[in-house]
């Protein structure tokens, strides 16, 4: 059985606004050097094409968290699956996410990561989902906001499908 999926930002929309970050980005860190933590997996297509376009000097480290499961709506349970091979001990952290919606795991990895005393540790995502936010967020780049539906695309995946398509789309459920 295959998933009817919608596009909701086409390949194009992503890719301008992701240019758009890349500069904010630039400026808001200007002569500085951001370490970008991607959270894995579907963080990784976002961070990759952020990164190319942050004209100031960066270094990478990921991590891996879990609270989905192959299901389309958080466990509420988070855990870290791979932790960072780094120090972050006086960096200016930048976490980039591919969406945050509940908020509990990007809270969760900020008060972690606030504990090995960086310099700064701001936030990025590509898609947030303010309406489903039960836990205080700030999100200092914000690629789109979007509405409550279930997206895939650009990292994002359900069951592991459908994180290779170039834009982001929303699986239509059989209610």
């Amino acid at each position: 059985m295959e998933d009817n999926i919608k596009v909701l930002l086409t390949e194009e929309e992503v890719d301008t606004r992701i240019r758009e970050l890349g500069e904010q980005i630039s400026r808001d860190y200007a002569g500085k050097k951001v370490h970008l933590i991607c959270v894995l997996k579907g963080g990784v297509f976002f961070m990759c094409e952020l990164a190319k376009r942050i004209s100031v000097p960066v270094s990478m480290d990921f991590l891996s968290v879990s609270s989905y499961g192959n299901g389309t709506s958080s466990s509420g349970a988070v855990k870290i699956i791979k932790d960072l091979d780094e120090s972050i001990e006086g960096e200016e952290v930048l976490i980039v996410e591919d969406i945050i919606d509940s908020g509990n795991t990007i809270h969760y990895l900020v008060e972690i990561l606030y504990k090995r005393q960086p310099k700064s540790i701001r936030i990025c995502t590509l898609l947030d989902k303010p309406d489903r936010r039960v836990a205080d967020v700030h999100v200092d780049y914000c690629g789109f906001e979007i509405p409550d539906e279930f997206v895939v695309g650009y990292g994002l995946d359900y069951a592991q499908k459908y994180r290779n398509l170039p834009f982001i789309g929303a699986v239509v459920l059989d209610e």
